[in-house]
């Protein structure tokens, strides 16, 4: 089993998610007593989101090519960001290691294709939803993309950073982005892709009002197939 490097922390919330969701998927592969070969390293989200904030999206690259250097230092053999936003730092990322990056948004777009979505709907944060980086390589992989308008974006991004971020899961919340998954339906998606990894906690993808990829199950899959690409039998 290769063994990946996850960087992590952004937020811890979902980086259990990974964490579990990654070993369940080797255990139900192997059986017995497997798991999987994993290298976390989780950052204090502040220091990521104080970047965030101040747009210092240069330093952003630096603190995790730095942290992606660690991992490859450690022993991993192939890297992941496990969260979406901060693939923004992905071609900085790629560029300063020497070892693969499993990007989320090829994930997504490998799973809407498998699943026939031709239409997706993304939620996530402003930057994910306006910035290009994030749906422009959906679209360059034949997935056409809607989002919302930009004031329904940055309420949105509000909810992500003031709340899911957190930990704090609201049934309010959870009903404004309800109602604003219908809207983009209403405009044509025929899927949701849940672009930022919290938000498969608030609203998990058997309750949306249309078909839903989680960014994190997508991701999850990605990195499972390559980690076990050189298994041949169960153990």
């Amino acid at each position: 089993m290769r063994r990946i490097g996850l960087l992590g922390g952004m937020s811890w919330h979902s980086s259990i998610e990974y964490y579990t969701k990654i070993n369940q998927a080797v255990a139900e592969r192997l059986g017995g007593h497997h798991s999987a070969r994993i290298l976390l390293d989780s950052t204090d989200f502040a220091d990521i989101r104080d970047l965030q904030i101040t747009e210092d999206w240069a330093g952003a690259d630096a603190s995790l090519t730095a942290t992606a250097q660690r991992l490859v230092n450690g022993g991993a053999e192939a890297v992941a960001i496990a969260t979406n936003l901060m693939h923004k730092c992905a071609p900085a990322v790629e560029a300063a290691v020497d070892a693969p990056l499993i990007h989320i948004v090829d994930a997504i777009a490998a799973t809407a294709k498998r699943q026939g979505h031709s239409t997706l709907a993304v939620l996530g944060t402003k930057w994910t939803m306006l910035d290009g980086f994030y749906t422009e390589r959906l679209e360059e992989q034949g997935i056409r993309t809607l989002v919302p308008d930009e004031p329904t974006c940055l309420e949105v991004d509000q909810i992500i950073f003031d709340e899911l971020t957190q930990g704090v899961f609201t049934d309010a919340s959870r009903a404004r982005y309800v109602e604003i998954m219908n809207d983009l339906k209403a405009r044509g998606a025929d899927a949701v892709a849940l672009s930022c990894t919290e938000i498969g906690l608030l609203v998990p993808p058997e309750t949306a009002p249309l078909p839903a990829i989680d960014s994190v199950d997508a991701h999850v899959a990605a990195i499972v197939e390559w980690m076990m690409a050189n298994v041949t039998a169960i153990q």
